[in-house]
C-alpha cells in the first residue's frame, strides 16, 4: 500500500487538514503553522495531488481508506479533521464511516449534497498546457490565462507547476486521472449516513456552495452541527479571510 505524503507540525491533539481539488498540503502552510501552536497538525496530500502517489483510481471511498491507513500508520487514536471543498467531502465521509476516530469535524465551504461537474474550464486550461512546448513558468501562465480570468485561481494552479527534471516542468497533480474521474468530485454523501459528534460548517459569504436550502440535509447527516459564515470570502475562504477562519476553527476546537 502506498502512503500519503504529509507535513507534521507542532504537538498536542492531532488536527488533520485535507486540501481541495487540484490543491495540496502546501496551500495550508501558513494556517498550519498557526494551528501548530496548540495542535499536532498533519497537512496531508491526498492521492493524485501534491507529493502523494498517482493512481488511475480516484473516488471518495478510496480517499477515505487512504486517510484511515494514514491514521493507523501514525498510531493516531482520536483526530480533529478539517477539510476544504473536496477535502470536506472526504472529511464528511470519513466521519460517518469511522465515527469512533473523529473527535470534531470542520467542513470548509461544501455540503453533503451532489454538485454538478463545474471544473470544465479549469480542466480545459490544464489540458492546453504542453510541457514540451511550454518550457517556462511564464509560458505556462500565458496558456492558463487564456481560460482562467480569476487571478486567485490562476496563482493557485501555478503552485502545482514544478521542475520534474532539468529543463522539464510538470504538474504535481495527476491530471489524467483527475480528468477521467472528474464526475466523482461532486458525489453526494450516501443517504442514511450519520455522525453524532460535533461538526462545524464554514461557509464563504460570497460563495454559493452552502445555501439555506442545504441546512435540512446537513442536519439529516450531522446531529450536532453549526454553520458559520466567513465574511468577505468566497469558496477559498481560508485564503481570503484567514483571520476569521482561524478564529472560528480554534473557538470550535476549544
Amino acid at each position: 500500500m502506498e502512503t500519503l505524503h504529509s507535513t507534521i507540525l507542532g504537538e498536542g491533539e492531532p488536527l488533520l487538514i485535507l486540501h481541495g481539488y487540484f490543491g495540496m498540503s502546501d496551500n495550508w502552510k501558513s494556517l498550519g503553522n498557526q494551528f501548530a501552536k496548540n495542535y499536532e497538525v498533519h497537512l496531508i496530500d491526498q492521492r493524485n495531488h501534491g507529493r502523494s502517489f498517482h493512481t488511475d483510481e480516484f473516488d471518495y471511498e478510496l480517499l477515505v481508506e487512504d486517510l484511515h491507513q494514514y491514521i493507523q500508520q501514525n498510531k493516531l487514536k482520536k483526530i480533529n479533521l478539517l477539510g476544504h471543498s473536496m477535502g470536506g467531502k472526504v472529511g464528511m465521509l470519513f466521519a460517518v464511516t469511522y465515527p469512533e476516530l473523529v473527535y470534531k469535524l470542520i467542513v470548509a465551504d461544501i455540503g453533503p449534497k451532489y454538485y454538478k461537474p463545474h471544473h470544465e474550464y479549469i480542466l480545459a486550461a490544464l489540458n492546453a498546457v504542453n510541457f514540451t512546448l511550454h518550457t517556462t513558468r511564464k509560458k505556462v501562465k500565458e496558456v492558463l490565462r487564456i481560460y482562467i480570468k480569476e487571478q486567485g485561481i490562476l496563482q493557485f494552479l501555478l503552485k502545482n507547476v514544478y521542475w520534474k527534471s532539468k529543463g522539464e516542468l510538470a504538474f504535481r497533480f495527476n491530471l489524467q486521472s483527475l480528468v477521467e474521474n472528474n464526475s466523482e468530485v461532486g458525489e453526494a454523501l450516501p443517504s442514511f449516513t450519520h455522525f453524532e459528534g460535533n461538526a462545524l460548517f464554514l461557509s464563504g459569504e460570497n460563495s454559493n456552495y452552502i445555501t439555506t436550502e442545504d441546512i435540512p440535509l446537513i442536519s439529516a447527516h450531522f446531529s450536532n452541527f453549526k454553520v458559520v459564515t466567513v465574511k468577505n470570502a468566497g469558496h477559498w475562504l481560508h485564503a481570503e479571510n484567514p483571520v476569521q477562519f482561524y478564529n472560528e476553527v480554534v473557538r470550535f476546537l476549544n
